[in-house]
């Protein structure tokens, strides 16, 4: 079996530039990349403006246009627009020749393996990563006939809905447990069940921030991790990704306190505010931007403490705090000094019980929605590499 015949994206793309009309104060679609979820091409957010409100670096594209992002081409961001709109520059606007390509199966390429592989080797720029788009446009793609790319496009859009769904059930769980919190103790800064509220300081053992300057990695693997901002994600601490160290490094920066399993892990920066347990027993360290809190057993729970700062109401409060003018990030003294509703260890004890269960049936999705990835890249490796 052949492999399908290769086509330059630049040989599949219409010339003309449509414009759309509209009233000045008419509202539009204004789109920018953080609107764009990594890896799926879904809108998390549809905003509104009117024109007079665009900035000078848009411009308008129809629906069906696909929309590539050039700017840090690794978090892999496609769009098939639904609807007419204004896009940043950031974002390369493909309208496909319908005699050649469908716009859903170029998306599903460009966000495919194989063309990140090659995106994320011809950027320009360290801080602020760019695509070559020389490059970009001679790039050659797979092209099978239509009838096959519409094919192709189906099974993958049902494939993708697979998994969407288990994202949506994972998010649901993560939802109804900050649903029990809220029920078992109030908002954490409104304190509407009255309960007595403490200094931070009064319910931890320990209150750590990082050693302010970066720490010499190595790039194979040794018993010592990094703890970076980048593993605080989704209420928990992952090492599956880390920087390692040899162990004189790592001895001379824990001269201040050990990461241990129970400790509750929170972000200054980047984002601020985020936050979650180490539920490991690896030797680790806190890398730059991070605060560790150990809490008094007989004051507190990891997970009470989790989820008091991922609350609304505690994430408002990391929001108005954060301060930087390139960057935001939250102070060590602020990070210490938190005011906390203290309800009786007791019911904070029952939650840690519901949090367990809902953490177990979480794993079990999270479990199957990892299969669910691997099925979706295997197809997509194996239709892009087919052939007549």
């Amino acid at each position: 079996m052949t492999a399908f015949p290769r086509k330059a994206i630049a040989q599949l793309i219409l010339s003309e530039k449509p414009s759309i009309k509209a009233a000045t104060e008419e509202k539009v679609w204004g789109l920018n990349l953080d609107q764009i979820e990594s890896g799926t091409g879904k809108v998390l957010k549809k905003n509104l403006v009117a024109i007079s409100e665009l900035g000078p670096s848009t411009f308008s594209f129809i629906a069906g246009t696909v929309l590539y992002s050039k700017l840090r081409p690794y978090l892999n961001k496609v769009l098939v627009a639904d609807d007419d709109g204004y896009a940043t520059t950031e974002l390369v606007p493909l309208r496909c020749d319908p005699t050649l390509v469908l716009p859903t199966y170029l998306a599903y390429y460009l966000r495919s393996p194989e063309f990140l592989s090659f995106a994320n080797t011809v950027v320009a720029g360290a801080k602020m990563p760019r695509m070559v788009m020389s490059e970009f446009w001679r790039y050659d793609i797979p092209l099978p006939p239509l009838s096959e790319q519409h094919r192709i496009a189906a099974i993958l859009d049902k494939a993708d809905e697979l998994r969407s769904k288990r994202r949506e059930a994972i998010a649901k769980l993560d939802q109804l447990l900050q649903s029990v919190f809220l029920e078992m103790f109030g908002d954490p800064v409104t304190n509407p069940k009255k309960w007595p509220v403490v200094s931070i300081q009064e319910v931890c053992e320990s209150i750590v921030d990082c050693v302010n300057r970066t720490a010499p990695t190595v790039d194979y693997v040794t018993d010592y991790k990094m703890i970076r901002t980048t593993n605080v994600r989704n209420f928990k601490v992952s090492l599956d990704s880390v920087r390692y160290v040899e162990k004189a490094v790592f001895d001379e920066w824990n001269r201040r306190l050990l990461p241990q399993k129970g400790d509750v892990i929170l972000t200054r920066e980047a984002p601020a505010g985020e936050a979650g347990v180490l539920d490991s027993d690896d030797q680790v360290f806190l890398g730059q931007r991070l605060m560790l809190y150990r809490v008094s057993q007989q004051r507190a729970t990891p997970e009470y403490l989790l989820y008091s700062f991922m609350g609304e109401g505690m994430q408002q409060q990391f929001k108005k705090q954060s301060s930087g003018s390139t960057v935001k990030h939250l102070s060590v003294p602020d990070c210490r000094s938190w005011d906390l509703m203290l309800p009786p260890i007791e019911l904070q004890k029952r939650f840690t019980e519901i949090a367990s269960m809902n953490w177990s049936l979480r794993q079990q999705a999270l479990a199957h929605s990892n299969r669910l990835e691997d099925l979706f890249f295997s197809i997509q490796k194996s239709a892009f590499s087919a052939g007549p």
